[in-house]
């Protein structure tokens, strides 16, 4: 295995989209890019470097759309290391089997927003759920949403990582050092969102944390991390209700929304969450769904 940011191509809008932001986070990780065409289904129509749309069935079609986007990617990026491979077998093996050996698969996904939700396609959504490394969905970065709240996030700008964390996982380190890392090479600040729903509407019952209980229980999850991390900028926010909604909310001028996946045992099947499936409908950045035991 070899450090590498992996995106999955298929000539489509947002798995360009998707290539352009992983060209960048290769580039800010100082690894390789690959470019990836997954199973055996002709790629979409697509306007490559050459800026004539290609057209036609086939693995040569595959072929020339991977040189094609490796072409630009790397015009636009002189240093970049790129790499690019077409994938035998289902898409969603192929992909899956690539993102175990990689630091981050990327893969395009199609915002529909708030009011018609956010579609992610069956190869997305199935990959997403069973990938044992990061995965980041990216939606098209040209316009903005179709329901003209914010714009999508685009590649190279410096804004916020938004990190949703849940402070009853045990295993909240790997989503807390995937989001400060990320933060660090982009010198981005960081603001970390953590929402509680008390069983009543006007206060927490009697065995129930008080928010500012919460606050001083995240603050004290972000203690080591500060330290580990001083050129962060950090904002800690605690906050009553769903937390799918406030992240939707958070990120909404976003560079990166990340959350986390609970890996399932197989005889529970794969699983996103409720949470996850929520900001993967709604949310307007790239999210990036970070799994862990």
């Amino acid at each position: 295995m070899y450090r590498t940011v992996t995106v999955g191509l298929d000539g489509s809008p947002e798995s360009l989209a998707a290539a352009e932001w992983a060209a960048d986070e290769a580039r800010s990780r100082a690894i390789p890019l690959r470019l990836v065409h997954a199973g055996d289904q002709p790629p979409h129509d697509y306007v490559p470097f050459g800026g004539e749309p290609v057209a036609g069935p086939g693995m040569d079609h595959a072929d020339r759309m991977l040189r094609e986007v490796a072409a630009a990617l790397a015009h636009r990026r002189p240093g970049l290391r790129l790499r690019w491979a077409r994938l035998d077998g289902s898409p969603v093996a192929a992909l899956t089997d690539a993102a175990r050996e990689a630091d981050l698969l990327v893969l395009g996904s199609r915002g529909l927003g708030r009011t018609t939700g956010y579609l992610l396609g069956s190869v997305a959504s199935a990959v997403l759920a069973r990938a044992e490394r990061p995965v980041v969905l990216v939606r098209d970065a040209t316009g903005a949403r179709p329901d003209g709240e914010g714009t999508a996030w685009l590649p190279g700008s410096q804004r916020d990582v938004v990190l949703g964390l849940d402070l009853c996982d045990s295993q909240a380190e790997t989503v807390l050092y995937f989001a400060f890392d990320t933060a660090a090479r982009h010198r981005a600040a960081l603001r970390v969102v953590h929402g509680w729903k008390p069983s009543s509407a006007q206060d927490a019952g009697p065995d129930e944390e008080p928010q500012v209980g919460r606050a001083e229980r995240l603050a004290e999850a972000l203690r080591p991390w500060r330290d580990k991390y001083p050129q962060v900028e950090v904002a800690e926010e605690p906050v009553i209700g769903t937390a799918g909604s406030h992240l939707v909310d958070a990120s909404r001028d976003a560079g990166l929304l990340v959350v986390g996946r609970r890996r399932r045992s197989a005889q529970l099947g794969p699983h996103i969450g409720p949470v996850t499936h929520h900001v993967l409908r709604e949310a307007v950045p790239p999210v990036a769904v970070v799994p862990h035991d």
